[in-house]
């Protein structure tokens, strides 16, 4: 069973930027797609980003393009995601999580019932 750790989050001001890790505790190159998601109080988890099993494949929620970078180190099974010009509504709980698909040249964030492995989320809070 893969079990995924996030790190990072923190208290940050608005344009500021944190950089959030995910560590895997097998390998996921090749295997996993690994996506990030974000839920606010009172809202629904949502995709953040994602990077497909090959690393080739990236995609990202329309309102974190340009400002967040997901990117991944298969040499050390982790996954990370860079996160700049930080707004208020950034605000959550990030999580990890992996979707089993082998040699995968994509991956999407909007199908989150693919991901069957998540981690215990790090806290983010953007103040204003």
């Amino acid at each position: 069973q893969l079990q995924l750790v996030e790190s990072g989050g923190g208290l940050v001001q608005g344009g500021g930027s944190l950089r959030l890790s995910c560590a895997a505790s097998g390998r996921i190159r090749d295997y996993y797609v690994i996506g990030w998601f974000r839920q606010a109080p009172g809202k629904e988890r949502e995709g953040v980003s994602c990077t497909s099993s090959s690393g080739n494949g990236t995609e990202y929620t329309d309102s974190v393009k340009g400002r967040f970078t997901i990117s991944r180190d298969n040499s050390k099974n982790m996954v990370y995601l860079q996160m700049n010009s930080l707004k208020p509504e950034d605000t959550g709980v990030y999580y990890c999580a992996a979707d089993w698909n082998p040699h995968g040249t994509t991956c999407t964030v909007f199908r989150r019932g693919r991901y069957g492995h998540w981690g215990q989320g790090t806290q983010v809070i953007v103040s204003s």
